[in-house]
């Protein structure tokens, strides 16, 4: 391993205080080997510089592995740069949150971490509560006209980018540029295409913050209220009281299911249940009308459901059920076989609104009376606004990035055909502003009727990135770095992150002894019991192991994997709080989930008998595998 700021230092000198305890100070961590150079795939805002040492080593820094638990690639670096940057703005220049500002955001080998501005002093925060009251006091009187409204928008840029035209640089220039229009030829508009694919690309981070901010805002207040009324009672619960809400990010579970049902009132279900590709579907199937039927319900699903990205949606890499049908045709199948043992497919909606109510009428019962009308205004806007806490997720990271990743391939289709490149996918080991200039080099060779030279340039240096990025995929990264915090309560860190106290002091003990151990702890994130084989995931593509029966242990969740969930009997995450996407999902599918465990992927082993506790937050490994390869054959 090698420094990047001078070697690691080996411990105080002789006589001195051993240092205080802590996480590894962000300009002493070293590169790991093969992946020197790492920092020229980043931008230099992205980086810890020299200049700030001293300020930026005395900040704590969580890694953000809930939203990007890979290295990131340069291209993609742009997605981190968006998504804080909507954060950041909307917080602290748009509704001016009177406690909160944005973070500060860098990339050590590779991965990114997070550290928070110090909130306002106390005058300041009595200045940007009146203003916060006055503009988020609109959203919240106006919210369903407004977030109808958002929701066209945010339509609107999807087929902004899904339409956007790129030039073929054909051998002329159309006639009618020459007889008619005059205007720019197909290079300056090779250009300015790309400048309106980084545009949308980056207006779009506004759009999602615009609402969710406040949707997490309103259900704190209710968080609070109830946390004062009620001193004993516990995150998990308060949850449910807002459970039981159909959000769209279950909508593309719900199509397969449908699906499913489809198949077996055609007569298809068979065929379906033998398919493992589109291919195989349509071959299949359209040899009879009940199959073209099918097809065509299947076409109808598709568009926007099948939008869904295998992972966050933040990697280009991470392909979207519309690039590739595996899971959902084996959701169908799998669909199929719990239809004909007499499963009906309804998500528990009506009960789990049952059991909600009948929580809510427990707790409103300990009220005073003057104390009701406050709890169930609370209450009705943290119900108002908790969809758009999970919408904002399909129609951002999954509809309008699997547009906006498959509308950049075109882009490095057009460059790959004129030799700049090898591969259409290697437009992704290049930073934005590189991609700008890969795209002059073309509009000037085109132009001029010669050949660009990227083609002796960006190959060795996709290649040689190739190269890092695995090296940086091998390496461990610790959940944080620099001094430990002295206090952990800002509100979205704990229940999105899920990082407490109890969770930097799991990590400073794993640091010095390791994680190992029979018993993990975590948050309760839905509750009940549940023991089975664990099936580790730790890449979207590994999903097609999980066995029915089996436990989900991975670093996060994504919401593509609901149909997944019908196989498992519980779940375990390392990252995440009590409104993680992982906690919400299982909770609606009634699934036990313990998430937060910090090491649950490191110090469990597929195969190994484990038991989740949803209602404390433990999980234990109960035996070991009975064999290394217990449960790894290939489904159906």
């Amino acid at each position: 391993m090698t420094t990047t700021d001078g070697e690691r230092s080996q411990g105080p000198p002789s006589g001195r205080p051993a240092p205080a305890r802590g996480f590894p100070d962000p300009y002493e961590i070293a590169t790991p080997d093969g992946a020197e150079g790492w920092q020229e795939m980043y931008a230099y805002h992205n980086r810890f510089l020299d200049g700030r040492r001293a300020e930026d080593s005395a900040k704590t820094w969580f890694r953000n592995s809930l939203h990007y638990p890979e290295v990131s690639y340069p291209f993609d670096q742009l997605t981190v740069d968006g998504a804080f940057t909507g954060t950041g703005v909307t917080n602290t220049r748009v509704f001016a949150l009177p406690p909160a500002k944005g973070l500060d955001v860098r990339i050590v080998n590779g991965y990114t971490y997070m550290s928070t501005i110090p909130s306002p002093d106390a005058a300041e925060q009595a200045c940007r509560a009146e203003e916060f009251a006055l503009r988020a006091g609109h959203y919240f009187r106006n919210w369903d006209s407004l977030y109808a409204e958002w929701e066209s928008r945010v339509t609107d840029a999807i087929r902004a980018v899904r339409d956007l035209k790129v030039p073929p640089l054909s051998e002329f220039e159309p006639i009618e540029r020459v007889l008619e229009e005059r205007g720019p030829t197909q290079g300056n508009e090779l250009l300015a295409a790309y400048h309106r694919l980084l545009e949308h690309g980056d207006r779009i981070w506004t759009l999602h913050s615009e609402f969710l901010n406040l949707g997490y805002a309103a259900y704190l207040q209710f968080l609070t209220l109830c946390k004062e009324h009620f001193p004993e009672i516990d995150d998990q619960t308060i949850s449910r009281m807002v459970s039981g809400i159909d959000v769209l990010l279950f909508r593309p579970d719900d199509e397969l299911r449908a699906l499913a049902r489809k198949a077996e009132e055609l007569s298809v279900g068979d065929v379906v249940r033998a398919a493992t590709t589109e291919e195989e579907l349509v071959t299949g199937l359209s040899g009879s009308d009940a199959g073209r039927r099918w097809l065509a319900a299947l076409e109808e699903s598709k568009d926007p459901w099948f939008n869904f990205s295998y992972g966050s949606g933040m990697y280009h890499s991470h392909r979207s059920w519309i690039d590739d049908l595996t899971l959902p045709i084996r959701a169908i199948g799998d669909y199929i076989d719990r239809l004909r043992g007499g499963d009906d497919l309804v998500r528990p909606l009506e009960k789990l609104q049952a059991e909600r109510d009948a929580l809510v009428a427990q707790y409103r019962s300990l009220l005073d009376e003057e104390d009701l009308p406050g709890f169930d205004e609370a209450l009705g806007l943290a119900r108002t606004v908790f969809p758009y806490v999970e919408n904002h997720n399909f129609y951002v990271e999954h509809w309008f990035l699997t547009n906006f990743w498959n509308k950049a391939r075109e882009f490095s289709a057009l460059l790959h055909q004129w030799g700049l490149w090898e591969d259409v996918e290697d437009i992704f080991f290049l930073r934005r502003a590189e991609v700008e200039e890969a795209i002059v080099d073309l509009q000037m060779a085109w132009g001029a009727g010669g050949g660009p030279q990227g083609g002796y340039h960006w190959p060795q240096v996709v290649a040689r990135r190739k190269e890092i990025y695995a090296a940086l995929s091998a390496w461990n990264p610790p959940p944080a770095l620099g001094p430990v915090p002295e206090q952990v309560d800002e509100p979205l860190t704990i229940m999105l992150w899920g990082i407490t106290p109890e969770t930097v002091e799991r990590w400073l003990a794993a640091q010095e002894d390791g994680a190992n151990g029979t018993t993990l702890t975590g948050f309760a994130g839905s509750p009940g019991i549940a023991e089975g084989r664990a099936r580790v995931v730790l890449r979207p593509d590994e999903l097609d192991t999980v066995q029915d029966g089996e436990i989900l242990v991975a670093p996060v969740t994504s919401p593509s994997w609901t149909p997944v969930f019908g196989r498992i009997r519980g779940a375990v995450s390392d990252i995440g709080g009590i409104m993680c996407h992982a906690a919400i999902v299982s909770r609606e599918y009634e699934l036990p989930a313990v998430v937060g465990t910090g090491f649950g992927t490191s110090a469990i082993r597929t195969g190994q008998l484990i038991r989740v506790d949803g209602n404390t937050g433990t999980v234990t490994v109960l035996e070991e595998a009975a064999d290394a390869s217990e449960g790894l054959s290939s489904p159906r």
